[in-house]
């Protein structure tokens, strides 16, 4: 965060992931495009959320958004996990218990 001399607190920049989120993140990523479940994905940073959009197919709407929202963080939980309709699958404080909705004992691709 930054700070400015002449404002009441710190200036608000841009939302994004930490280098270890983000690791998470891809390794479950990697692990389902190994599976050929998913195609591709896109990463996006803005003043409200961080967005890691997941595609089956490029040029497709996103099939899941892993979203991180820190104005959330002591109410419902920064991480959310929502599907091709915008619907939250998963909610919570941590990031680990975000991704287990993608273990593989528990999550299968149906279409």
């Amino acid at each position: 965060m930054t700070f400015d001399a002449h404002a009441e607190g710190p200036l608000k920049g841009p939302v994004f992931f930490h280098r270890r989120e983000l690791d998470a993140i891809l390794r479950v990523y990697g692990r389902m495009v190994a599976a050929g479940e998913w195609k591709d994905y896109a990463i996006g940073g803005g003043e409200d959320a961080a967005v890691f959009a997941i595609y089956r197919r490029t040029g497709e709407q996103p099939f899941y958004r892993i979203e991180k929202r820190p104005a959330l963080a002591r109410r419902q939980g920064e991480w959310a996990v929502l599907g091709q309709q915008g619907m939250v699958l998963k909610r919570g404080h941590e990031l680990a218990q975000v991704l287990r909705l993608f273990d593989r004992r528990r999550f299968t691709v149906v279409e």
